[in-house]
């Protein structure tokens, strides 16, 4: 019995070592090169280990000569991957939109809220960044994929006025190609929380974008738990986390009719 069990444990560990291999080899090089580059600023290759480039860039399926537009790049971290990924024979469109709430205080209301960090210089010849109001939401048409990351909450938020989400959903399949992909990947709220954590914890209820984002016509191609974190109790905000929160991978699909 305890050889059947020793060779059951034995095999089962070498089933994850199979997978894991297959994982692996599943990164396409062109991502794997992207992410390996050693011109990438160091900072970025630190957050490496939580953001696991390589394997979500391959579940977006993002490839040489796509175009590309990117809603809210923060700092840049995805962009500079992007932009290699893609070369010379693609384009990364960049979109940050404005906030609403940098208007100077009447009197005596203290000062305004401090701008948001401006993003790093582009890694690329390849990029073009563009900056609307959320009512003005808009992104070059015939894309391949349309990419948010830990910010899809935020446009629930008053600094963008709140967003009309249908607006940007809509505005977000309009620019895909027939076939392309919209990646929203975020941080994760207690489930039937809907938008209830988008201000205060930065997470947001992953069925709540799900509902907004197919109702605009997507449909839902697949969802990956490569950043699931089992251990967040969705009670604390993102920022005091370090990295660690639990975070969703949702892909949708513009339908090819």
């Amino acid at each position: 019995m305890r050889i059947r069990t020793a060779l059951g444990a034995l095999c089962a560990l070498g089933l994850l070592i199979v997978n894991a291999t297959a994982a692996a080899q599943a990164v396409p090089e062109a991502i794997r090169a992207a992410v390996a580059d050693p011109t990438r600023p160091e900072a970025d290759r630190a957050r490496d280990p939580q953001r696991k480039p390589a394997e979500v860039l391959a579940f977006a399926g993002v490839k040489p000569g796509d175009r590309v537009g990117e809603l809210l790049p923060g700092r840049g971290y995805f962009t500079g991957l992007f932009c290699r990924i893609v070369g010379s024979a693609g384009h990364v469109y960049t979109l940050n939109l404005k906030r609403t709430d940098q208007a100077m205080p009447p009197p005596g209301a203290g000062a305004p809220k401090a701008p948001p960090p401006a993003p790093a210089a582009p890694p690329c010849d390849n990029i073009t960044a563009d900056t609307k109001a959320a009512a003005d939401f808009a992104l070059p048409a015939g894309l391949d994929l349309v990419w948010t990351s830990e910010n899809y909450h935020d446009l629930h938020n008053k600094m963008f006025g709140p967003a009309d989400m249908l607006l940007v959903d809509k505005a977000v399949f309009n620019a895909l190609k027939p076939g392309g992909v919209f990646i929203v990947e975020d941080h994760a709220a207690e489930a039937g929380s809907g938008a209830r954590d988008t201000d205060t914890l930065h997470r947001i209820d992953p069925a709540l974008v799900r509902k907004e984002v197919l109702a605009a016509g997507f449909v839902l191609d697949g969802e990956s738990t490569l950043l699931h974190n089992p251990n967040d109790p969705h009670t604390e905000a993102v920022f005091k986390l370090e990295g660690t929160s639990d975070k969703f991978l949702l892909k949708f699909r513009r339908p090819l009719k």
